[in-house]
């Protein structure tokens, strides 16, 4: 039987995630935003916790870490550059490293940008991403430390993985990623209907996670910086994609 997952929203606008393996009962909490959320969920569906996989350093994806641990006894694996900020992880893992949740198979794609220890999560065989906050839907994380090179090198990275992939990120943002977007590639129909949904989600009390690699690519301007018409946007015509990337993000970052 392959994963199981299941996301949610902790705190305001972080998604928690759950990933269960039916084989053996693993289940392992995509960083801890937020203790009591994550035992709801838990409980809701009938699973136990044997794991935190650690996508980076900030507070408000590992603040529910210890309490975490004392309740259930949970392993935590946590990036090898975060250490001085998970103090309690039993593993540090960095680039290529496996990561077994019971059967389940993950492989650490390390993805500095929004912070220099950030790392993925790569479930090949269930296809399945857990990219933290280097990609939103429709949008990619705020860039606090290193270069912008390494930032559109990291999202290369995840868009090279396959179309069918399914990305699960680290906040909901959506609908504000959204109203950037159309203002950086507003004749992108693909987008448009994406708002849509996006939209109707939110009036439904749901959130458009997981998306796709393919809708991403196909939406998500940050990965469409090599497109002339996202280019033309911020009148950067002929210059290399990092630079597009690096317009765009200084942007939003004013947006």
């Amino acid at each position: 039987m392959s994963a199981q997952i299941h996301a949610f929203l902790c705190l305001q606008d972080n998604i928690g995630v759950l990933i269960h393996d039916p084989n053996t009962g693993a289940c392992a909490a995509i960083d801890a935003p937020e203790e009591e959320a994550i035992l709801a969920a838990l409980a809701e569906k009938g699973w136990t916790l044997t794991d935190i996989l650690v996508t980076h350093r900030h507070s408000d994806h590992v603040q529910g870490i210890d309490g975490l641990k004392r309740r259930t006894g949970c392993r935590v694996v946590a990036p090898a550059k975060a250490r001085e900020a998970v103090p309690s992880a039993d593993v540090w893992v960095g680039e290529g490293d496996g990561v077994l949740v019971g059967t389940l198979e993950a492989r650490v794609l390390e993805t500095p940008g929004h912070c220099a220890d950030h790392v993925s999560y790569w479930f090949e065989q269930d296809r399945a991403l857990f990219a933290g906050d280097t990609l939103f839907t429709l949008g990619c994380g705020r860039m606090f430390e290193g270069t912008y090179a390494d930032f559109w090198k990291s999202l290369q990275r995840l868009a090279a993985l396959p179309d069918n992939t399914q990305v699960y990120c680290g906040h909901d943002y959506t609908l504000s990623n959204a109203r950037f977007a159309l203002a950086a590639d507003p004749d992108n129909a693909a987008l448009k209907a994406r708002v849509r949904q996006a939209e109707q989600a939110k009036a439904e009390g749901r959130f458009l996670v997981p998306s796709t690699i393919e809708q991403e690519k196909a939406t998500n301007p940050f990965l469409r910086a090599g497109e002339l018409s996202v280019a033309k946007t911020v009148h950067k015509e002929g210059a290399a994609p990092v630079e597009v990337f690096q317009s765009l993000r200084e942007w939003k970052n004013t947006f």
